[in-house]
């Protein structure tokens, strides 16, 4: 694909990395195409064990693989478990401690999670998105829906692509509209969904909302790797992630109704049981396409894993891609079943 013009010979500081990373990611790329590295999460089928692509060079999630020595899967599960445990940690002391101090933590994620997407648009597609005010208005979206409710992050989300748009105008009109394009769908799908994350904290009862949505998508993830891996036979997308099994779903449908069920009797105010029985079926299946979504986006992209700053992991995006589109739907059954708090 030919170059615009106004793009430099080598990613700009902001705009990417280096050529070799992506280089380093197409070798770890493997049939799989999700690259989702959720070891605790992700179904698997130990039949795609054997399929081909299961001996390319760090080999992407495939069911029943095992390389011994605490790796599964192409992926160090000694680092997975003491990574997610970190993570656990400090998630619940910013949400119980002080709530600006988790908002701070969702608005770090963001703005990483808008650069790992970008980078990897500029290193595998030759997409430009301008990071800057994609990040800033990331997190300042964040910010304007904790204070100002739903409202402020819809203005929050209109300036941002406002000024994305003026500021690509400033380089030649090449490939515009496909950079603009990329632009407000990072936009969307970074930031704005995390903005109801926000909306959740917001209410008297924030952290508790909080907790029990990423407790639940956790015991979705959980729920469709253990039935997936002992039981999962019949596809789910086998063109997007093979790994995937119909069991696998069940099972990670059964597991977050029933701690669904649980977290609401016993955590939320003014919640019953059955509200937490809807709640965990919508957050099992918004988790699951989330997945895919990424995956998706992973296939055609090339790659196996959005960064790599988390190990055993993969990068920020790929924790993510869960939780995001399940955050707008938590927070309408928050707010139809208990009201905003």
């Amino acid at each position: 694909m030919n170059e615009p013009s106004w793009r430099p010979p080598q990613p700009a500081a902001g705009y990417g990395e280096p050529p070799a990373y992506a280089r380093q990611h197409a070798a770890g790329h493997t049939g799989d195409g999700t690259g989702h590295g959720q070891d605790f999460g992700a179904d698997s089928d130990p039949a795609a064990a054997q399929a081909p692509a299961a001996s390319a060079p760090g080999g992407g999630r495939q069911g029943g693989g095992g390389t011994g020595g605490g790796k599964r899967a192409g992926r160090d599960l000694r680092a997975a478990v003491g990574v997610g445990l970190a993570l656990g940690a400090v998630i619940i002391a910013a949400l119980f401690v002080y709530k600006p101090v988790f908002l701070g933590v969702i608005a770090v994620a963001v703005m990483v999670g808008v650069w790992e997407l970008s980078s990897r648009l500029a290193e595998q597609k030759q997409i430009r998105v301008p990071v800057v005010p994609l990040a800033i208005g990331g997190a300042a979206m964040v910010v304007a829906g904790y204070l100002r409710g739903a409202a402020g992050s819809w203005v929050a989300l209109g300036l941002t692509v406002l000024v994305v748009l003026l500021w690509r105008m400033a380089y030649a009109p090449e490939t515009y509209l496909r950079d603009a394009t990329a632009a407000v769908f990072a936009a969307f799908y970074v930031p704005f969904l995390a903005t109801f994350v926000a909306l959740m904290l917001a209410a008297d009862d924030g952290p508790w909302r909080v907790l029990v949505f990423l407790v639940l998508v956790v015991v979705s993830d959980t729920g469709a790797y253990a039935v997936g891996w002992r039981l999962g036979r019949r596809k789910l997308a086998p063109r997007i992630s093979p790994g995937k099994t119909l069991e696998g779903l069940a099972g990670a449908i059964s597991f977050a109704m029933v701690a669904g069920a649980l977290c609401f009797g016993f955590l939320i105010e003014d919640a019953l049981w059955w509200q937490g029985l809807l709640m965990g079926l919508a957050v099992a299946i918004c988790a699951t396409l989330g997945d895919l979504g990424e995956s998706m986006i992973k296939r055609d992209l090339g790659i196996k894993d959005m960064g790599t700053l988390l190990p055993g992991h993969g990068g920020i995006m790929d924790r993510l891609d869960s939780l995001l589109p399940t955050a707008p739907v938590a927070w309408l059954l928050y707010l139809a079943f208990t009201g905003a708090g």
